[in-house]
């Protein structure tokens, strides 16, 4: 795909230098508008206009929802009137909302000037949804039918109003006061008698979302029941809009890239790498870096508090890395596990005590395992083939139970932080891998120490 791209690039670049504007325009019309899209990412930006305006409009209007936006600014400064008309009039309503909460004022002026009253109406019902709500995602444009209506005067209103309609795949059968009631699928209605009465041939086990759901709820509704679109009412049961599948994708995969960079200690952005400047990224990871930083002088104090410790048994140092670096990733392994399951709703904090429990199992396998290995690698390579005589049998012990005890706590603390984050309303994904790593750190030299201290008697 990317040396096609280069190809594409390159060949694109040609025919405009030598203004062959009819054979690009045919070029265009054979490629999907997201293709047309990443293309035009790699087009210098001088030459972005030029381009845009050879394609069709309807085409046009599909490839710059999918640009981001940043190019979508500058070809906005570069329209004229007409030509952002002609955008924004081929836009569907959550796309036109998504843009207008993008952009900067200046520009969200010019966008809702030439947007028509009803556009800005329907805008506007988005806008003042909460962010990150189904109804923030939601487009209004959807086909309403009457339960009283022949499948017949169905398929009428819909050759009628579907051509401005995101999706007629599904078709929503409401009361007067736009109570849904049911829905049906277009194949149902081409199934059907065409005298037959839509009441009579609907579904009316609807499931919807109300406005004002989590959108990573919604998402997991479309996983759950294979939706294409999915009904949002209000808080009387009234249809306001849908969300389709295209949408879904989207937020699953701003929810997917947020809880990845909280997992890794950044402050979510919702621009891409590249287009993150050096400062924009230093502020995002500097002050995790910094809190990080701080709650790990625990783990230097702790070392400073057992100086005498070490100094008695110089050995003990060598193990310090591995032993905290096994109970860090002990405790992402749980995290991670945990965090997904929480996203996935399969677990719940009521399922606490199930949770802990297995995690503490699993732990005591896994560290019985590490253990026995690590005495036969400490007895066998350490001492025996490197000649290594301050690894003596019993530091082996010291160590080996350490590991036990450590990747046992560093698992429980793994399972405990996301599942009491999430009660507390915080995002689980925040308490991953740092701030575990970290805890744990602090735990395993506390628990090494101790055993130590019991065991070697110093």
């Amino acid at each position: 795909m990317a040396d096609r791209v280069v190809t594409l690039e390159g060949t694109l670049e040609t025919l405009l230098a030598e203004k062959k504007y009819g054979t690009l325009r045919d070029v265009f019309v054979t490629m999907n508008a997201s293709d047309i899209a990443a293309l035009f990412d790699e087009i210098e930006q001088d030459k972005l206009p030029r381009l845009f305006r050879l394609l069709p409009k309807e085409l046009a209007a599909e490839t710059f929802v999918e640009m981001d936006a940043q190019a979508q600014e500058l070809l906005i400064q570069g329209f004229s009137d007409n030509e952002l008309k002609e955008v924004v009039d081929e836009l569907y309503v959550d796309d036109a909302a998504d843009l207008v909460e993008e952009m900067p004022a200046n520009v969200v002026k010019r966008i809702l000037k030439q947007a028509d009253p009803e556009m800005r109406k329907m805008i506007n019902e988005i806008l003042k949804y909460p962010e990150d709500s189904a109804g923030s995602i939601m487009t209004t444009e959807y086909v309403s039918l009457r339960p009283n209506m022949t499948v017949e005067e169905a398929f009428k209103r819909i050759r009628r109003t579907g051509i401005d309609k995101e999706t007629i795949y599904t078709c929503y059968i409401t009361t007067e006061d736009r109570k849904l009631i049911g829905f049906l699928s277009i194949r149902s209605l081409l199934l059907a008698d065409e005298n037959d009465v839509l009441q009579d041939i609907m579904e009316q086990n609807v499931i919807a979302v109300n406005t004002l759901e989590d959108q990573e709820t919604v998402v997991q509704m479309f996983s759950k029941y294979n939706f294409i679109a999915l009904p949002v009412v209000d808080a009387e049961g009234r249809l306001v809009g849908i969300v389709t599948i295209d949408d879904a994708m989207d937020v699953l995969e701003e929810e997917v890239t947020e809880d990845f960079e909280k997992m890794a200690g950044i402050t979510p952005s919702d621009k891409p790498y590249l287009r993150t400047t050096v400062l924009e990224t230093f502020w995002a990871r500097t002050p995790w870096l910094m809190i990080l930083m701080l709650s790990a002088t625990f783990t230097s104090f702790i070392i400073g508090s057992f100086e005498d410790s070490l100094a008695a048994y110089m050995a003990l140092s060598a193990f310090i890395p591995m032993l905290t670096g096994t109970g860090g990733n002990s405790g992402t392994q749980s995290a991670t596990a945990i965090i997904r399951s929480i996203s996935l709703r399969e677990v719940e904090f009521s399922d606490l005590y199930r949770v802990v429990w297995k995690e503490i199992r699993v732990a005591v396998l896994c560290g019985v395992t590490l253990a026995v290995c690590n005495f036969a690698k400490m007895m066998l390579v350490d001492r025996l083939l490197f000649g290594n005589t301050a690894i003596s049998p019993i530091v082996a012990l010291v160590i080996c139970l350490t590991l036990i005890f450590t990747v046992v706590c560093a698992k429980t603390v793994g399972c405990l932080l996301p599942m009491l984050a999430d009660k507390g309303g915080l995002d689980p994904a925040v308490m991953a891998s740092p701030f575990i790593s970290t805890i744990v750190d602090a735990l395993s030299l506390l628990i090494y120490f101790q055993i130590a201290r019991i065991i070697l008697h110093i």
